[in-house]
């Protein structure tokens, strides 16, 4: 079920508050307002990335969610400011809240994938499989870095999920594809 207008605002006042909360050292703990649609509470997979003058700052998530999604979604932008591990070194602070800039994903379930080449860049994401290792990509990522599809898969398959280049197309490989409802969470919304 697509989320309204209003819904993609209280995502976006719950992810702003939730940073701010996180780069703060507090804790922040949503509620559904009163009339809010029943999409918030779909138990459904998100990811929450935040860029810093572009740059990516943190994006983690997950595919399956045994809780809401308003609760998953206010979890995953404390975990992207917070733990995601290729920026331990380098963590985000309360100062740069207002140069955060924060964009939403809420997922589809992951669909396997019969044929890799033929996927849809911007519009599938992917995930990869295989000796229990996977790795994936967010449909923008595609559109983002202006890969193509072999380079999707690819660049999947060895920077995200440690394997050869090739994986994919390999027996025994398991792909997956999903689709995301994209959405960014201005600064401003901290504010209403």
């Amino acid at each position: 079920m697509p989320l309204t207008i209003d819904e993609r605002l209280l995502l976006g006042r719950i992810v702003r508050r939730s940073l701010a909360a996180a780069l703060g050292g507090g804790e922040f703990r949503p509620v559904l307002e009163d009339g809010a649609g029943p999409a918030l509470a779909e138990r459904r997979g998100c990811f929450v990335t935040l860029k810093k003058d572009g740059a990516l700052r943190g994006c983690l998530g997950c595919f399956v969610s045994e809780t809401p999604l308003y609760l998953t979604v206010a979890a995953y932008a404390r975990h992207s400011a917070l733990d995601d591990r290729r920026f331990a070194a380098n963590r985000l602070r309360l100062a740069d809240l207002p140069l955060i800039d924060a964009e939403v994903s809420v997922l589809t379930r992951l669909s396997p994938c019969r044929d890799p080449e033929g996927i849809i860049l911007g519009r599938h994401g992917i995930q990869v499989s295989r000796d229990g290792r996977s790795g994936c990509f967010l449909p923008q990522v595609a559109t983002e870095t202006g890969w193509s599809v072999e380079e999707f898969w690819g660049h999947c398959c060895r920077d995200k999920a440690g394997l050869a280049w090739d994986a994919w197309r390999r027996p025994g490989t398991v792909l997956s594809t999903f689709a995301a409802e994209v959405f960014d969470c201005p600064a401003e919304l901290a504010a209403d």
